[in-house]
């Protein structure tokens, strides 16, 4: 069992900062519309329990699953395990929800592999995670300054590489948004002043958001039926009908 980073609990913290709540007021707003038409029996988050991100979804059976470095909090319903080794039966859930789940993994790879399997076809996943290429993951790059980001630029996913990896596995990408374009301020009076780049942001550099939410949904390849080859019916000969040229060939050869 790989061992974990002891990242959880720092962005757990962070969360509760000025930015980190500006971002989380983001990230609930998106993973809300994604989520609020998924339908099923079973529903799993994974990472930060104390944040309930399937609030607005309607299946009966929710759970959230995190590992033993992250905090417990006392929502009910809680699994503890390793992302990359998930307790679930294969097709048996309908919906995952990831936030910032892979950014902390030792082998996120894995953990898409495993959320494959226990997916059912047509089951849905929902990640959020930091841009790199953003203006906080410009800042974070550049060397001299203190780190405000509780994810490093290197650990977080890019929305390519999430891609890539979707298709390798049977997911297909079905929505996906960015957002948090002010600058990374510590204060909320300075987040406040500059929530005006989030309209100019999204409109003249759309990729550019520090924070995404994607959505991907698991197909599987329809199966094709293989049966026994048909027989072609023998045609009957009329009478007083010609017969072939081979056939009287070989009646004046044996006859």
């Amino acid at each position: 069992m790989a061992p974990q980073r002891e990242m959880p609990i720092e962005l757990a913290e962070w969360l509760e900062t000025p930015v980190g709540r500006y971002a989380r007021a983001w990230e609930q707003r998106q993973v809300d519309a994604m989520v609020g038409n998924a339908f099923g029996y079973h529903a799993i988050q994974i990472g930060l329990p104390h944040w309930n991100l399937l609030q607005a979804n309607r299946i009966p059976y929710k759970a959230w699953a995190h590992s033993p470095s992250a905090p417990f909090g006392s929502r009910a319903g809680r699994l503890v395990c390793e992302p990359e080794q998930l307790p679930f039966d294969t097709q048996s859930v309908d919906l995952v929800v990831m936030p910032h789940t892979l950014e902390w993994c030792m082998d996120p790879h894995q953990v898409l592999r495993e959320v494959e399997r226990i997916l059912m076809p047509e089951g849905r996943v929902v990640l959020t995670g930091f841009n790199p290429y953003s203006l906080w993951g410009l800042r974070e790059s550049l060397p001299g300054l203190d780190l405000r980001l509780p994810v490093p630029v290197p650990s977080q996913v890019s929305p390519a590489r999430l891609k890539d990896w979707f298709k390798l596995l049977s997911f297909e990408l079905d929505r996906g948004r960015f957002g948090c374009y002010v600058p990374l301020c510590a204060t909320q009076a300075w987040l406040h002043r500059w929530r005006f780049m989030e309209h100019a942001g999204d409109r003249w550099w759309p990729a550019g958001g520090a924070v995404y939410a994607i959505a991907a949904v698991k197909r599987v390849s329809g199966m094709r039926l293989v049966g026994p080859a048909w027989r072609q019916p023998r045609r009957r000969m009329r009478r007083g009908a010609v017969a072939p040229a081979a056939n009287r060939i070989n009646e004046d050869i044996h006859g």
